[in-house]
């Protein structure tokens, strides 16, 4: 099998300490500009003429730009070294550490907006929702389930600096299940994870393929095992709780298509108990941050994360995952409509499913058993 002759500037960086050594052989004016830590400087000719005596290394060869290194890594295999040239050369070295350092800036800036610019509107309304419902304890393991939307890898960072500055102890971990997403969202998800600096755990699934192959109401079957995947995996990783990126919005758009199309009055709890995974419980900590604010935080920074990776979207009416022709789209776009004269409906429409007066319904259902006024209509007559 011919043996590579090239090596990228991110796989150098991925080469354990000690495994390898560069050696530079631009000129010395060249590496007077800078160079790679680490790196021996030398020559062609002495490279060729003294190589080292231990073949048990790697040899990357760098020039300016990956051409003159390339043929002296073949030269350096003929004779049995484990060599070849770094991809591009230097530039593209510097080019990659360049790249890096953006980076780092910019997951500095987002952690700052958080604790500075968007505190009122995202970080105390995360706390809000985490001490209004207790959805956070001591000892709680967690596993931050990552879709590769807005939503997801807020709530990540905000789990972030929760762990970085809460009283008592609890342990995370940012777990992302690919369902079977195409090559470029897939690719999409770890970039944002590395850009953000999210430790995340990967794992595939093949639910988009099994959902694909219901005739009836895929979307349905998708959710609920991609559901019970994440139960699965995070209490295999020892977790006690899995955490879902619903918003405020969420909240309010799910309690109004209850009412139009499903006839029930049903809101989303903050958090609730596994009917199949015992000790697992699911918390929704951004249940209080409007979608608006994280929006602007996405657009704050630039970002850019997956839309709706669903393969139904276009072709189903009835997904509830926020896509063009779906049920949650056409609330979202009613209560847009109405906050225009209305401008705190959506804060009433929260409000109420937290002030819900048995007394005045007709009818209502408790663990199953449908109740009815009547049963105490009389009581007290």
């Amino acid at each position: 099998m011919e043996e590579r002759m090239e090596i990228t500037a991110e796989e150098l960086e991925q080469l354990a300490p000690g495994s390898f050594q560069v050696y530079d052989i631009r000129s010395a004016l060249e590496i007077d500009h800078g160079g790679i830590p680490g790196s021996v400087a030398t020559s062609t000719e002495k490279l060729t003429e003294n190589p080292p005596e231990s073949k048990a290394q790697k040899l990357v060869i760098c020039c300016s730009r990956g051409q003159f290194s390339l043929e002296l890594a073949h030269q350096l295999q003929e004779q049995g070294y484990d060599a070849v040239s770094l991809k591009g050369g230097y530039r593209s070295w510097l080019l990659h550490e360049m790249k890096k350092q953006q980076a780092d800036e910019l997951c500095e800036q987002v952690e700052t907006s958080l604790r500075k610019k968007f505190r009122k509107q995202i970080w105390c309304n995360f706390t809000k929702a985490i001490n209004r419902y207790e959805l956070v304890k001591e000892g709680d393991r967690i596993a931050v389930c990552i879709s590769g939307g807005k939503d997801s890898m807020l709530m990540a960072k905000l789990f972030q600096e929760l762990k970085r500055h809460n009283k008592f102890d609890f342990d995370v971990k940012f777990l992302v299940m690919d369902p079977g997403y195409n090559e470029i969202n897939r690719r999409k998800i770890e970039q944002n994870a590395a850009l953000l600096e999210v430790p995340i755990t990967i794992f595939e699934t093949n639910v988009f393929e099994v959902a694909n192959g219901s005739a009836k109401n895929p979307c349905y079957l998708c959710a609920r095992m991609r559901r019970g995947c994440l139960y699965s995996k995070a209490k295999e990783l020892g977790c006690n709780k899995i955490a879902l990126g619903h918003h405020f919005n969420d909240v309010i758009e799910t309690t109004v298509m209850g009412m139009f199309y499903g006839a029930q009055l049903q809101a989303m709890l903050p958090k609730l108990h596994s009917d199949n995974f015992e000790g697992m419980e699911l918390i929704r900590p951004m249940y209080c941050i409007h979608e608006d604010d994280i929006i602007r935080w996405k657009n704050a920074h630039e970002l850019e994360f997956i839309q709706c990776a669903c393969r139904f979207t276009e072709n189903c009416t009835m997904c509830d995952n926020g896509g063009g022709g779906s049920k949650r789209q056409e609330v979202k776009v009613l209560l847009k409509r109405l906050k225009k004269d209305s401008p705190d409906i959506e804060k009433s429409i929260f409000n109420s499913i937290h002030a819900v007066c048995l007394d005045t319904m007709p009818g209502w259902k408790s663990g199953g058993q449908e109740h009815s006024f009547l049963e105490h209509y009389n009581d007290d007559k």
